[in-house]
């Protein structure tokens, strides 16, 4: 039987926050070694700084407002809980587009895009740019709550988003993502092709094509695949942990507000489009207000476990580099924003061999956050491509 869509609002008890301000003041603070930064990990000033913050000067309800402003939606799929915002166009003729988050990220990175992409005439733009949006929390994270079964991944995940789309009468459909999002959208679009119109994605993880690997690669891609090489030298510690013991990360995670703020804070350190002189190209606003999610949902644990599922199931981001890994061949139309503060930037050919590649974009600025850090970007990006597709 189909479990019911029911209404939902976030609406965190007083004493859950709190708890939080409570356990922030009585952080044990570690030790660090002077004149080494960022190097070694989150660097110490400024997780302290985005502590006092948290526990005097961010608002919560603020956030809540913000949430419960859009209609918000909760159901089960694959025997997991699955929260959604569904914001309809007032346009008629809009398509329907589902964005999905990635980690460290959840449902707030798309609160500055969700109004343009829904309403493009009340914010200057095209009524027939229109898109009904539904932005899903991906089961393991945010307000869909922990997963409470084994075998949930990014292959389940576009099966639920498949059936989600279906179940609101969707029968043609757009898809957006980045970070694990860029990997069930990929997957969507080969699960669903006949209802998918296209898929957009601002990262793309594809190996080399089996003959020619270089043939059609320039100096600018060879020193992208370059950087991205020495990222991984020392960046990718995370992702071995989460992809092979998370139970073990998270017991710091649950019960230290200011463990899971560093663990947080250095990838929106490392992976945004920042100055030299700046912590993040995000607020300590919009940083906090992702940060809480996972701490008053308690997802800290099954968001970091989504890799060790998928690590075993060979559903990860990963996998799509590797020779009988990723989502295959994708035929459905498919649009690229490469950001320059993004983790890997594969050549365009080798783009161009995974999937049926019609928009590329090189943007001027903007990581890995894309629709967080550089909100009118993004929002232009999307609407030119799906002009191609409507």
């Amino acid at each position: 039987m189909t479990a019911p869509i029911e209404p939902y609002r976030v609406e965190v008890p007083e004493t859950v926050l709190e708890d939080l301000r409570e356990r922030l003041h009585r952080t044990r603070w570690p030790d660090q070694l002077p004149g080494v930064a960022w190097e070694p990990g989150a660097e110490l000033g400024a997780v302290r700084d985005l502590c006092t913050h948290w526990a005097h000067g961010f608002d919560w309800r603020a956030v809540e407002a913000r949430l419960n402003a859009f209609d918000q939606f909760v159901t089960e799929s694959h025997g997991e809980r699955l929260h959604f915002l569904h914001v309809r166009s007032p346009e008629p003729d809009a398509l329907p587009l589902v964005l999905t988050h990635g980690w460290p990220g959840s449902v707030v990175e798309f609160l500055d895009v969700i109004g343009p992409l829904a309403d493009p005439v009340a914010h200057g733009g095209d009524a027939a740019d229109a898109f009904h949006v539904v932005v899903p929390s991906i089961p393991g994270y945010g307000f869909s709550g922990p997963t409470r079964n084994p075998g949930f991944h990014a292959g389940t995940m576009a099966e639920a988003l498949a059936g989600l789309m279906a179940r609101l009468g969707y029968d043609r459909y757009g898809a957006q993502g980045g970070d694990w999002g860029s990997e069930v959208t990929r997957r969507l679009a080969r699960l669903d092709a006949d209802h998918v119109a296209g898929i957009h994605v601002n990262m793309m993880i594809v190996g080399p094509p089996a003959e020619g690997a270089f043939d059609d690669v320039s100096e600018a891609e060879l020193a992208a695949l370059g950087e991205g090489a020495e990222m991984a030298k020392t960046g990718i510690g995370y992702l071995q942990l989460q992809s092979t013991k998370p139970q073990t990360l998270a017991y710091g995670l649950t019960d230290s507000p200011a463990g899971l703020a560093a663990w947080l804070l250095e990838k929106f350190h490392a992976w945004t489009d920042h100055g030299p002189d700046e912590v993040s190209a995000l607020t300590p606003d919009q940083m906090l207000a992702d940060i809480t999610t996972y701490w008053v949902t308690g997802t800290a644990n099954s968001a970091a476990r989504l890799y060790w599922e998928s690590a075993r199931a060979r559903t990860g981001a990963m996998d799509s580099a590797e020779e009988g890994g990723g989502p295959g061949y994708i035929e459905v139309p498919t649009g690229y924003a490469a950001y320059p503060g993004e983790l890997i930037r594969p050549p365009r050919s080798w783009i161009e061999a995974a999937c049926n590649l019609v928009h590329a974009v090189e943007m001027p600025r903007g990581g890995h956050f894309a629709a967080w850090e550089q909100p009118d970007l993004f929002v232009d990006d999307v609407r030119a491509f799906f002009r191609l597709v409507r």
